[in-house]
């Protein structure tokens, strides 16, 4: 009967054991850094194709004879309208721009990784403070004084 009550009692518990350490997880500082991380990384990666497909690939088309990359295609197979069928192709201007974008997202990271790599660096080379002297330190180093100097309590004469 005991085992059968115990049993039940777990059973119960487990969905709020469950749920408590789902919590907890959570709420644990490495899980919120993640996805703020993931938010900001889709947020920049946003910027960077508007820089790219916006910002670098109009100049770089304009010096090429004003070429818009994003329309190079290799037609594996026209258009056919009385079918209604698509053309066939291999975009391969989008994928350059990719690329770039690809590019571009990596340097940031290596240049920041550069940053951070060069702070900790400095860092290590400055010694870090000594800790301040506990109570019982600075109380120690007080008493040592007072008998270095000679004004420490005398002791009583004997006759």
């Amino acid at each position: 009967m005991t085992d059968t009550r115990t049993k039940l009692v777990s059973a119960a518990e487990a969905p709020a054991t469950f749920f408590r350490e789902f919590r907890e997880f959570i709420a644990r500082g490495n899980v919120i850094d993640l996805a703020v991380g993931v938010i900001i990384g889709a947020a920049f990666g946003k910027i960077i194709t508007s820089l790219v497909e916006q910002v670098v690939m109009p100049p770089i088309g304009l010096l090429l004879g004003r070429v818009d990359f994003t329309q190079f295609k290799w037609e594996l197979q026209g258009a056919d309208p009385a079918h209604k069928l698509p053309e066939v192709a291999i975009g391969y201007g989008a994928f350059l721009n990719t690329v770039i974008q690809f590019l571009i997202v990596a340097l940031v990271i290596f240049l920041m990784i550069k940053l951070l790599s060069t702070m900790r660096r400095q860092e290590a080379k400055e010694p870090a403070p000594p800790p301040a002297p506990t109570p019982s330190e600075t109380l120690l180093t007080e008493i040592r004084d007072l008998l270095k100097a000679g004004a420490g309590p005398k002791a009583p004469e004997s006759r």
